[in-house]
């Protein structure tokens, strides 16, 4: 480690409860003041000695607000850059896992081809009911025939169904 300015740290000493107060109503934080006036006796210790320095107090200052300003980009960047990830999570949160996704593609593939083997009045009153919604009555006037004949075929077809898909 480089010899430290030995001067500027004596000046740091003295300061150093107006360096805090002064951070602390800048940074809204007394911890974050002492956080960031330990940050700048790091540094002062590892400076090489200066050459005169015209206005040592002001140098103290210069650093330590230079310090803050670092630490204030720097906490920015990181929330911009939290935000910015949470975003990403929150646009696929609503997405189902592409495993999932497939596998529920190929069970109604296969569904879609079981009702279409199935008899044309069982898939028709199926197709009517179930799929576009038509009440039982609705469907019977459709396809003209009774209510009960709707039941049937309505009941057969989700056995059918059952029985294949298991």
């Amino acid at each position: 480690m480089p010899p430290a300015d030995t001067d500027l740290l004596k000046l740091y000493l003295q300061k150093r409860p107006s360096l805090v107060r002064f951070f602390a109503a800048r940074l809204r934080s007394v911890e974050a003041a002492e956080d960031l006036v330990q940050e700048l006796y790091f540094k002062l210790s590892a400076m090489e000695p200066q050459p005169e320095i015209d206005n040592p107090s002001a140098f103290l200052y210069r650093t330590a607000n230079n310090l803050m300003l670092d630490r204030l980009r720097h906490e920015k960047r990181s929330i911009e850059r939290d935000n910015a990830w949470r975003e990403t999570q929150d646009l696929h949160a609503g997405e189902p896992a592409v495993d999932d996704a497939l596998a529920a593609r190929r069970r109604l593939l296969r569904l879609a081809s079981l009702v279409e083997e199935m008899p044309a009045k069982m898939r028709e009153a199926f197709r009517l009911q179930k799929l576009e919604g038509m009440t039982q009555a609705e469907t019977a006037k459709a396809m003209n025939i009774s209510v009960s004949a709707v039941e049937k075929h309505i009941s057969a077809a989700l056995k059918l169904l059952l029985r294949k898909i298991d």
